[in-house]
């Protein structure tokens, strides 16, 4: 299956939440408060917000005055551009190597497989790789990792339960410089019911990093669960307070009628949607495309 096949199939669930109701929208009919309240409605049930809906919907009422549209059925492409140029506003951000990814999120958001998948992307393209169970404080998070790891074929660096998060991110830059290795990606804690001590532990590794490597691309992303919606933008909030987020990676998009968040994402946040999960295999991560994605839920 190819790239736009995997999107497509992943985005099943979403588009049949919507595409129905916006196909009888945009048949027949005149432009009248009524066909707006509708559309209202259906991309706030689409997982949108309201927010992100208000933008949306003030462009496309700017462009339909602009080019004097009166149809109904005339608005359906337009409004696929408004969303791709939505999209498109945060850039993605440029990969150099050496390159490190600091992976944050909350438990349970599929951090350790998306980092897993995210070393077998890199070592396919062939570039060498070590992840980093900087996760010491949930049981078992290293032994987790390292299944990813060595499904992927690639090394990893780990301490015993317990240990300082720093330590083990020192240990593996002090391993990746004398490798010459080209991708450090680290997996972090993910508890928030102590959320000050999990911001100062990410504020440390960030200052190791920094003072380490400070010649290598040094990004941090966020790992959120699309079937979660709107509850997936408190994260953002929480993590942004400690490290600035560079990206995010989507996971379980197949999973879900609330793909609309990625909407959302880019109407409230900067930092874009680098990666979507759209399947269980190792291969299932792929790099997001906004028209990939806008086709596959209003197609």
């Amino acid at each position: 299956m190819g790239l736009f096949g995997k999107i497509k199939a992943g985005l099943k669930k979403t588009k049949e939440a919507i595409s129905y109701k916006l196909n009888k929208l945009f048949t027949g009919g005149v432009l009248d408060d009524e066909f707006y309240d509708e559309l209202e409605m259906i991309l706030i049930s689409a997982d949108i917000g309201a927010e992100t809906t208000d933008i949306l919907l003030e462009r496309l009422k700017d462009v339909i005055d602009e080019k004097h549209l009166r149809f109904r059925e005339e608005v359906r492409e337009e409004l696929k551009t408004i969303l791709v140029d939505m999209l498109d506003e945060n850039e993605l951000p440029i990969y150099g190597y050496p390159l490190i990814l600091l992976v944050a999120g909350v438990n349970g958001v599929g951090k350790t497989t998306a980092i897993g998948k995210l070393a077998n992307k890199f070592k396919k393209e062939g570039k060498s790789v070590t992840v980093v169970a900087a996760d010491t404080f949930r049981a078992a998070a290293a032994d987790q990792l390292t299944v990813w790891a060595e499904r992927a074929g690639v090394r990893i660096v780990k301490h015993a339960e317990g240990a300082d998060p720093g330590a083990v991110v020192y240990d593996a830059i002090m391993s990746a410089k004398s490798k010459n290795t080209d991708v450090l990606l680290v997996d972090t804690a993910g508890r928030l019911h102590n959320k000050k001590n999990l911001m100062e532990e990410l504020k440390k590794i960030t200052r190791i990093i920094e003072r380490e490597m400070p010649d290598a691309t040094y990004l941090n992303y966020i790992v959120l669960d699309a079937t979660t919606g709107q509850n997936a933008l408190s994260q953002v909030d929480v993590f942004d307070e400690a490290i600035d987020i560079d990206g995010i990676i989507l996971t379980k998009l197949d999973g879900t009628a609330k793909g609309g968040v990625v909407l959302a994402l880019a109407g409230q946040y900067t930092a874009p949607v680098v990666y979507v999960g759209v399947g269980e295999g190792i291969d299932d991560l792929e790099d997001f495309d906004s028209k990939s994605f806008v086709d596959a839920i209003m197609e």
